[in-house]
């Protein structure tokens, strides 16, 4: 599906906000020798969802679409509870939480056109669409593991699981996105760098604390958690 170059350039947009959040998350958590779960991150997540579920929208690809509805909310949560809405007017907060479901309305008004548009889009092949799915589950799945660990731990953190899965998942988008000839979604994954380094970084800090001789389970964002 060929789109008007205005609407690849939304979807760079997009991936650009994801992009430059897991670069302000990489060097606060360089500077920490941890890491970190800065606010900014979770703002820049959800604006950057935002500007995707409409790009996905303008080019009927589901499973973009799909991947952006996994890690929303979740995105809101983690505001939530680092305290950054206590500012925000709730008429805003109401919108932001809206915004997915205009989305989905928008798609599914003409639930055959959806059908055809989406399901059945000529461009996208029905296990080229499964593999794009898959792909964005494994991806934003990632934001659930977050979710939980973190509601156990009653913090916003970003786990050793929460970067494994951003990897494999970003793996399987490039793949689809580069048989789709989608180069906004091949780009947009350069975050792989980050998440790479991410997991270096947790592992580099346990040794660390491990040589220093701290036992027990730590109380900062590189909290020890079972891989397995």
């Amino acid at each position: 599906m060929t789109s008007p170059w205005w609407v690849y350039l939304l979807g760079f947009i997009g991936m650009g906000l994801y992009g430059i959040r897991l670069l302000v998350q990489w060097y606060q958590s360089e500077k920490a020798h941890k890491v970190v779960s800065p606010g900014i991150y979770w703002v820049m997540s959800s604006i950057g969802a935002i500007v995707l579920y409409l790009y996905g929208w303008l080019r009927k690809d589901f499973s973009i679409i799909f991947g952006e509805s996994i890690g929303y909310y979740i995105y809101m949560w983690n505001i939530g509870i680092l305290g950054m809405y206590k500012k925000v007017p709730r008429i805003i907060i109401i919108l932001q939480a809206l915004f997915p479901v205009a989305i989905l309305y928008l798609m599914m008004r003409d639930l055959p056109e959806f059908t055809e548009s989406f399901l059945r889009n000529p461009d996208v092949p029905p296990e080229l669409l499964l593999f794009g799915v898959l792909g964005q589950f494994t991806f934003e799945i990632r934001s659930l593991y977050q979710l939980i660990y973190s509601y156990r731990k009653k913090q916003s953190v970003l786990p050793l699981g929460h970067w494994v899965l951003a990897v494999v998942g970003a793996l399987m988008i490039i793949i689809y996105g580069i048989i789709r000839h989608d180069w906004v979604l091949v780009a947009g994954q350069f975050g792989i760098v980050f998440s790479i380094r991410n997991i270096m970084i947790y592992f580099s800090s346990v040794h660390r604390e491990r040589d220093c001789g701290i036992n027990g389970e730590f109380t900062n964002d590189t909290d020890e958690e079972d891989v397995s």
